[in-house]
C-alpha cells in the first residue's frame, strides 16, 4: 500500500464514523450494554474527536515529513480501556507510517475497536495483511503499551528490551485566574466530566487564586448534573462523599461534585482536587517538576510552559501532533524502520 491509499482509507473510515450507519449504531448501542462507562454519548463524543482527525488534509499534512514507507517491521499494541477507542491513534500511527500492527486489546474495548479495525479492512482489503488483534502479543519488533504506574513495571520486564513505548498514570489539571467567564467556567466542566473523568486529558486538579469564587464555579457547571444519573458514577460519588464526612474531612459538595483541597494530582472518580497559588510564574515552575504526570494543563491563556496546554473545555478533543505522554510516536516508530 501506498500512504496516499492508507490515508484515503483512513478518510474514509472517518466519514464512515459519522454517518449513522445501522452497523455502527448497533456496535454504539451494544458497546453501552456491555461496559456501562460506554455511554452512547461517550462514544459519539468520541467518534466524532476521532473523525474530525481524519481529514485528508490534515493526514496528509502530518505524514509528509515522513517517506513513504511499506515496512514488514511488526508493532505491538497493548491498549487501554479506559474510555471508548481510546488507543486509536497508536493504531492509526503504526498503519499510517507502513508499519504492521499486532494488537492486545482491553477487555473493557467490549468490541468497538474490533468493529472500527474491521470496517478499515472492508474500506480497504490492503490492511487485512497488516492488521491482527491477539490475545497475546509475540513475534513483534517494536512495542506501545499502555497502562497503569502497576502495569508499567509489568510492561518494562515483559517488553523492556524491544524498542518501545511505555505509558503510565497521567492526570490533566486547571489553572484559574478568578477572571474566567461563566461560559469559560461551563467549558471546563467538559474536560471534568466527559468520560466520568476517567480519561489522561479529564481534569483531576484545579488551581485557583486566593480568594477564588467557587461558587461561581459550581453555577457555571451546573448542567452538567446529569453525571449523577449514571450508576456507577453515583457510585463512587456517593462512597468517596461518605468518606469524607466519616473522617471529617473539609470538603465542598454541589451534590453530583466533591471538591477537596489537596495536593495530589489524580483524585477519585466523582472528586476534584483543589490548591491555591500566589504567582503563575511561580505555579509554572512547580508544576514543571510533575510534568511526568501530567498530561496537559487547562487555562484561559496560553502560558509559557513545555506541558501541553489547551484552551478551556478543548483537553478532551486532541490533534494529530498531540501525543500522549509528549512523545511523537511517528518520530519513534521511523527511527526505528
Amino acid at each position: 500500500m501506498t500512504k496516499k491509499q492508507r490515508i484515503d482509507a483512513f478518510a474514509a473510515l472517518g466519514t464512515f464514523l459519522q454517518s449513522g450507519h445501522p452497523d455502527l449504531e448497533i456496535a454504539i448501542a451494544q458497546a453501552a450494554i456491555r461496559n456501562p462507562w460506554y455511554t452512547e454519548a461517550n462514544t459519539r463524543k468520541q467518534l466524532a474527536a476521532i473523525a474530525a482527525n481524519l481529514k485528508v488534509d490534515l493526514l496528509s499534512e502530518w505524514m509528509a515529513p515522513y517517506p513513504d514507507l511499506d515496512s514488514d517491521k511488526v508493532v505491538g499494541l497493548v491498549l487501554a480501556g479506559n474510555i471508548p477507542l481510546v488507543g486509536f491513534q497508536d493504531i492509526l500511527s503504526v498503519l499510517l507510517s507502513g508499519f504492521s500492527a499486532r494488537i492486545k486489546i482491553s477487555s473493557d474495548d467490549v468490541g468497538l475497536t474490533k468493529f472500527v479495525v474491521d470496517k478499515l479492512i472492508t474500506i480497504d482489503p490492503h490492511f487485512a495483511d497488516k492488521l491482527q488483534i491477539v490475545d497475546k502479543l509475540t513475534h513483534y519488533d517494536l512495542i506501545i503499551a499502555t497502562g497503569s504506574d502497576n502495569s508499567a513495571r509489568y510492561f518494562e520486564h515483559y517488553f523492556g528490551k524491544k524498542p518501545h513505548i511505555i505509558r503510565k498514570n497521567r492526570n490533566s489539571v486547571a489553572i484559574l485566574t478568578g477572571e474566567e467567564s461563566k461560559e469559560e467556567l461551563h467549558a471546563l466542566g467538559r474536560d471534568i466530566f466527559d468520560y466520568f473523568g476517567l480519561g489522561c486529558r479529564s481534569v483531576s486538579k484545579l488551581y485557583v487564586p486566593q480568594g477564588f469564587a467557587f461558587d461561581r464555579f459550581f453555577e457555571a457547571i451546573e448542567p452538567f448534573h446529569a453525571v449523577r444519573d449514571h450508576s456507577k458514577y453515583s457510585n463512587n460519588y456517593d462512597y468517596n462523599k461518605s468518606i469524607y464526612l466519616i473522617n471529617r474531612e473539609a470538603h465542598l459538595d454541589n451534590g453530583f461534585m466533591l471538591l477537596k483541597y489537596d495536593e495530589r494530582l489524580a483524585s477519585p472518580l466523582a472528586v476534584v482536587f483543589y490548591e491555591t497559588y500566589d504567582t503563575q510564574a511561580e505555579l509554572l515552575r512547580r508544576l514543571q517538576g510533575q510534568a511526568d504526570k501530567i498530561q496537559c494543563l487547562v487555562c484561559r491563556d496560553p502560558m509559557d510552559t513545555a506541558i501541553p496546554c489547551f484552551p478551556l473545555g478543548e483537553s478532551q478533543q486532541p490533534g494529530l501532533t498531540d501525543y500522549a505522554d509528549g512523545i511523537d510516536v511517528l518520530a519513534f516508530l521511523f527511527a526505528h524502520v
